[in-house]
């Protein structure tokens, strides 16, 4: 297999997965207040810009909106821009991030949980015309950095098992 075709078949890859851990987060019936997400698409997120570019993260994070949206039957409702808003401003980020500093994949995962926080109360604060929702991200923010640890964490594994199947594979 060439080696623009194995790069597709691992972005293909990528994309059902985060498809997949989407809509599973989506179905389970957690204890936390309403929005607060552990964020384990975002795992893939990390990994394909890790592994491959920006340019493969963006493409990743919008077939992974519009498909789960799709599957869900909740595309352009407003849950879907908020999660888009959400996936976008955390996806813009990373890209920030991993171009101006050096800093670990934990961190990164930090400052993206608390990206797709803010994306998601500028949708909200748009859609509702208040800024009294904008106060929501409070607690946004205070469970950021427990659950970008745990996904920084876990991306972090992944990309150290994969990093030897996927060498000179980044744009």
């Amino acid at each position: 297999m060439n080696k623009k075709t194995r790069k597709l078949v691992y972005i293909a890859m990528l994309t059902t997965l985060a498809v997949a851990l989407h809509t599973f987060e989506a179905s389970l019936a957690l204890p936390l207040p309403y929005g607060i997400k552990l964020g384990f698409a975002n795992i893939i997120s990390l990994v394909t810009i890790e592994l491959f570019s920006a340019k493969e993260m963006a493409v990743v994070n919008i077939l992974r909106v519009v498909l789960a949206g799709l599957l869900r039957g909740s595309i352009f409702s407003y849950t879907w821009f908020i999660s888009a808003g959400g996936v976008l401003l955390s996806s813009i980020a990373i890209m920030l991030v991993r171009k101006f500093t050096k800093l670990p994949m934990v961190s990164t995962s930090i400052v993206s949980a608390i990206g797709h926080g803010v994306g998601q109360i500028l949708v909200v604060v748009y859609i509702y015309q208040s800024w009294a929702m904008a106060t929501w991200i409070i607690a946004l923010f205070a469970t950021s950095i427990p659950t970008g640890i745990f996904t920084g964490i876990i991306a972090n594994t992944i990309v150290t098992y994969l990093s030897k199947y996927t060498k000179n594979m980044k744009a």
